[in-house]
């Protein structure tokens, strides 16, 4: 999943007290959807195609219906200084590039509805790099809930089998399970450089450029790929995958997610994005028939526990 949740907590007042619309709870709603079967799209671009064609192809999609977005909303592009470039450049490569490389070679090797999982992790992580980082203080309160959230992670990743992990790791964390830990790293970098590039850009605006920039560079490591894949050969369900990772899973989610920034505050919007998890478990297992397991159903609601006492104010 590529959300800008992370951008838009840095970039907009919160409105605590706002009404939530039932209209505006059912687009929050559905984002979370959209977000979640992100994965399910991914699982099946990823067993398609090279990974970074796949990439490739979302981020095409999805840049080319920003530029339009930004074009419509905000009256095109900003020119950007040496500072913006750089900032944007980085957003680029955490958060666009390196993240999708990570999750669909994660959802290459692993079921969707397990990929999913890890995403509960994406908060977590960001708070523990902005303590390291800019010395933030948690608390006791949100070191609780980290640990809390880190011991579910851990009962998804090794299928309820702690101790047996402990006697063979590789048996429970193979190359997926890396893959989709180095995404959730790479993503909290994104958002910890979304705050320099929100000083001085709206939120179009850096998410679009730091689509452009991703592209790019998927762009050098698709171009030797991209030869070989048999493009003709590919059924309605690829293209369409495609198609709703780029402008569904990406861009309508992007649009909606900052309504619900506007009308209701940051802090109050994000508290949907904990059922991407959900959604991505239950679309796995009702669109491509995985089997959702005991653990995964413990592990998830001890991540969702975790989040929720780390973010409680």
């Amino acid at each position: 999943m590529t959300h800008p949740s992370s951008i838009a907590i840095a970039a907009q007042p919160a409105r605590a007290h706002a009404a939530l619309r039932p209209a505006l709870t059912f687009k929050l709603a559905l984002t979370a959807l959209f977000w979640g079967g992100t994965f399910i799209a991914g699982r099946v671009l990823a067993q398609s195609m090279p990974l970074m064609t796949a990439a490739f192809g979302r981020f095409l999609v999805a840049a080319l219906l920003l530029v339009l977005v930004a074009c419509r909303l905000e009256g095109g592009l900003p020119r950007l200084n040496r500072s913006q470039i750089a900032v944007t450049a980085f957003l680029g490569f955490t958060g666009i590039f390196l993240y999708n490389v990570c999750f669909f070679g994660a959802l290459a090797r692993i079921p969707a509805g397990r990929t999913a999982l890890f995403v509960s992790l994406n908060p977590i992580m960001t708070a523990l790099a902005a303590s390291l980082i800019f010395r933030e203080r948690l608390g006791l309160r949100r070191w609780t809930g980290i640990g809390v959230a880190l011991l579910g992670a851990m009962v998804v990743i090794t299928r309820g089998d702690l101790a047996g992990t402990v006697h063979d790791f590789s048996q429970s964390f193979g190359a997926g399970e890396a893959l989709m830990s180095l995404a959730v790293l790479s993503w909290a970098a994104y958002t910890l450089g979304s705050r320099k590039a929100m000083e001085t850009l709206c939120p179009i605006a850096a998410t679009t450029y730091a689509t452009l920039w991703g592209l790019a560079f998927l762009s050098l490591g698709a171009a030797g790929e991209i030869g070989s894949v048999p493009w003709a050969s590919f059924g309605w369900r690829i293209w369409l995958s495609m198609l709703y990772l780029g402008a569904i899973g990406t861009v309508v989610g992007f649009i909606w997610y900052y309504q619900g920034i506007r009308e209701i505050g940051p802090s109050r919007a994000a508290v949907f994005t904990n059922l991407v998890p959900a959604f991505g478990v239950i679309l796995s297992a009702g669109l491509l028939g995985e089997p959702i397991l005991a653990s995964m159903l413990a592990g998830g609601a001890l991540a969702a526990a975790g989040v929720s006492l780390t973010n409680r104010k």
